[in-house]
This record gives structure tokens, sequence and C-alpha cells, in this order.
């Protein structure tokens, strides 16, 4: 007697199988990214560590720099981040397509050249913009010198970031990791050299920070165009070839795509930097130990944000090719991937604070006791509200990747600028939780982000389901 086969049965296998291949192809290209963002910014925490043995107001110097620095930074991101869901769903649709993803290629980087100068003109009146905000003045005057070193170097790291996402699009993402950690030893080598004046240099203290980080960023850029012109795959591309010949629909294309991005990065980003400007109203020891936790804080994000942008580029390739179903399972083990990463780094940060914090913070001298105690005080919510961070990360990356970018960003804007930063300034200025209530200002503006922009994506991806999804969400945006 035969037994007739269960098409229910082979329907769930054929779905198990499915989803292992989506997760091994997130991984492929996630772990590498993943780690490549972690490394690199490392090349800040390098900066961060070393610039810590100077003592806390030149690393309060040091975190109000970043603050100006990261606030153009990330509207040069958008360009950086377009990368993915232009080429991607480019060769999602037709994987021969080396020509379109090279117009992309080239009006990104052609667009984060173009703004730079004139973005970059705010860095000239740092000084006078810190007091401006209430920053101490012995801050403030520090502060400048290390931003002007940094700024030359922020076009390449931009640069960098633009060329990896091109390379993790055609599944070539292990090489920039290993170009991330040679940079990284050179910024770490610099650093030695040029902040304590070692090996008969002149000891420069914050502006040999700055120059350490802008030289790695550049030499990091260089050697990943070298790469590209000879890799046997990206080579195909031909990505600089007449790199100076206009292509207006593109440009304007990437443009508008970049600029909801950059926006909604700035909303981000802005949010932990204008909580510097807190701490430096509430005192110099909060703002040098904000500046430890929050550097933790970003170093936990990176791992999840390196794989939230692989998700970016699986969701696009299956919007390209019109895959419904592998978009919803792209998306969904980015945010599975992303949740889970980033409790290796939280539970840590719950768990063992003060050991934390003496890594940054020479333990052994009573001058940064107050200092050690504040950081230790500050991780435990910034472990909180790690979860959060990674949930909104993944949801965000996989709309970029289905081109839908204006809502995310609104809905940024609302979470960290009406609930995130009133929260904190209430907390903090106005009540006894003082530097603790920034903090707790921070994750409710992350949970909202969470929630929202994981809805979002919910119902996009389970919307009229016989619609192409890529489709809907270019319109979207």
């Amino acid at each position: 007697m035969t037994t007739a086969p269960n098409p229910a049965s082979g329907s769930t296998a054929a779905g198990w199988t499915a989803w292992r291949r989506e997760a091994a192809a997130l991984a492929a290209i996630g772990v590498p990214m993943g780690l490549t963002q972690l490394v690199q910014f490392s090349i800040n925490t390098v900066d961060v560590l070393m610039i810590g043995r100077l003592g806390p107001e030149p690393l309060a110097a040091a975190a109000l720099g970043l603050v100006v620095i990261y606030a153009l930074f990330l509207l040069g991101f958008g360009p950086a981040m377009a990368v993915s869901p232009l080429v991607s769903q480019a060769l999602g649709a037709d994987p021969d397509n080396h020509d379109d993803a090279r117009r992309s290629v080239r009006m990104c980087l052609w667009l984060i050249i173009g703004a730079f100068p004139v973005l970059s003109a705010v860095f000239l009146f740092t000084e006078e913009l810190a007091l401006a905000l209430g920053q101490p003045a012995a801050v403030a005057r520090l502060a400048e010198p290390y931003v002007l070193a940094y700024a030359p170097g922020l076009p390449f790291a931009l640069g960098v970031l633009v060329l990896r996402n091109f390379l993790a699009s055609i599944e070539r993402a292990n090489a920039p990791l290993v170009f991330i950690i040679v940079t990284t030893a050179l910024n770490a080598l610099l650093n030695y050299l040029l902040i304590y004046g070692n090996w008969g240099l002149p000891r420069m203290e914050l502006v040999g920070a700055g120059l350490a980080s802008a030289i790695s960023n550049a030499v990091g850029f260089l050697a990943l165009v070298v790469y590209i012109d000879v890799e046997k795959t990206a080579k195909r591309f031909r990505l600089f070839a007449e790199f100076l010949t206009p292509d207006w629909d593109r440009f304007r294309e990437v443009a508008r795509l970049a600029w909801p991005i950059g926006l909604t990065m700035v909303f981000e980003g802005a949010l932990f930097n204008a909580a510097v400007l807190l701490m430096g109203r509430i005192g110099v020891d909060e703002m040098a130990a904000y500046q430890v936790a929050v550097n933790v804080a970003a170093l936990a994000f990176m791992m999840p944000l390196g794989l939230s942008m692989a998700g970016a580029v699986r969701v696009g390739l299956k919007a390209g090719a019109r895959d419904v179903a592998g978009v919803r399972r792209a998306a969904a083990a980015s945010m599975f991937a992303c949740s889970t990463a980033i409790m290796a780094f939280a539970v840590p940060m719950l768990l063992a604070p003060y050991l934390i914090a003496g890594l940054y913070l020479d333990a052994g001298d009573p001058a940064n006791g107050a200092v050690i105690a504040l950081v230790a005080s500050f991780l435990p919510i910034a472990a909180a509200f790690a979860l959060f961070d990674a949930t909104q990360v993944a949801a965000n990356q996989a709309l970029r990747g289905l081109k839908d970018v204006r809502m995310p960003m609104i809905i940024t804007g609302f979470s960290y600028w009406v609930i995130g930063f009133p929260t904190s300034a209430v907390l903090g200025l106005m009540t006894p939780l003082g530097a603790s209530g920034v903090w707790w200002g921070l994750l409710a503006g992350l949970a909202s982000a969470s929630l929202l922009l994981s809805g979002r994506l919910w119902l996009i991806t389970r919307a009229a389901p016989a619609a192409p999804p890529g489709a809907r969400a270019s319109a979207a945006g």
C-alpha cells in the first residue's frame, strides 16, 4: 500500500529551505559588513581611549568636536546609503547590468564631493558655535583645532561607505574588512606618534588625533579604489571609467533618495550629539562620562548596523527580482539577526559597567573616580535601549532596500525630536535624575522609532502581496 505525498509537508520543507538559504546569504555579506563596521568605528574608539589618557577636559573637547563632525558626516550618509537600493535593485532585475550600477556609484561619489566644501564651512566656527550653545570655554577652545584636523578625512570616510556598499551588492564584502583592519592599525600607530609625540615627532594631543583619523580614512579609500580596479568581479563594472562625465538623470535620482536618508541619519545622530550639549550644561565630568558611555553604546551598535546594511542589500535584490515572499524573508531575517547580535554587547554593558569604564579611564587616578562612577551608572541604561536600537536600524535599512525613505524620515524626526530630546532635556535639566535622565530620554526616543518603523515595514511587506514590492516602495519613496 502506497502513501500519498503530503503537499503541506513538502511546502513546509521548501519553506524551511528558503529560510536557511536567506539566512546563509545574509550571513555571507552581513557578518563581514558587521565586522567591518565594528572595526571602522574602532578608529574613533581608539581615539577616545588614547585621548582619555590626556584627562577629562581633552576627552570632553573630543566629544564636543565629534558633535560638529558627525552632524555633517551624517548628512553625507545619504548618498553612501543610497548606493545599496540603487545597485541591488538593478542587479536583482538583471545581474549583468554593470552600466546601471556604475552610474549610481559614480553619482553618489559626485554628490559627496560636491556637498562637502559647502557643508564643511561650519567647521571654521566650532568654538563660536560651542560657546553660543553654553559649553565650557576651555572645552570649546580645544575642540576647534581637533575638528579642523579631522575634517579633511570625512569625504574619504564617506567614499569608503559608498564603495563598501557597492562591494556588498556584488557579494564582495570580505575585502573591506581586511582594508579596515589595516587602516585601524595605522590610525592607532599615528595616534601613538602624534598625540603623545613619540619617535621624535611633536606632541600634538587632540590635533594629532584628528590628523591620524584623517590620514587613515584617506588611505582606506584609496586602498578600496585600487582593489575595485583589479578584483575579478568588481573590475567588470569599470567603476571609475569616465568618472568626470556627468549623468544628471542619475544624479537627481540619487539626490531624491539621499536627502531623506541623510536627514533621517541627522535626526538620529543629532539626538545623541545634542545629549552631549545637555551634559555640558550639567558638568564637565558628566560630559566626559557621556562620551565614554555613548562610545560603548555606539560600538555595540556597529555589528547590527552592518547586518542591517546587508539586509538592505538582500531586500533590494529581492525587490528588483519582484520576489515578494523573498522581500519578507530578507526583512525578517535581518530583524532577527540584528536583535540577536546586539545582545552580545548589551549583556556585558549591564553586568560589568565598572570594568568597561576602566578600559577608557585610568581607575588608579583619583581624578577619574567621579567620571568612572558616572559611566558605570549610564551603561545599564544604554544596555536597556540596545534592543530598540537594533530593531529600529534593521527596519529602517529594510525600508531603504525598498526605496521607502520619506515616511521613515518623518517617523525618526518625530521619535527623536518630539519624544526623545524633550524627554532628555526635561529629565536631565529639571529633575533629580540629572545626567541619568538624559539617557532615559534617549531610551524613549529609540523605543518610539523601533515600534513605528517596524510597524511601517510590516504594513509595506504585507499589503497588496501581488504588487512588486520594489515598485510600491519606490513610489512611496
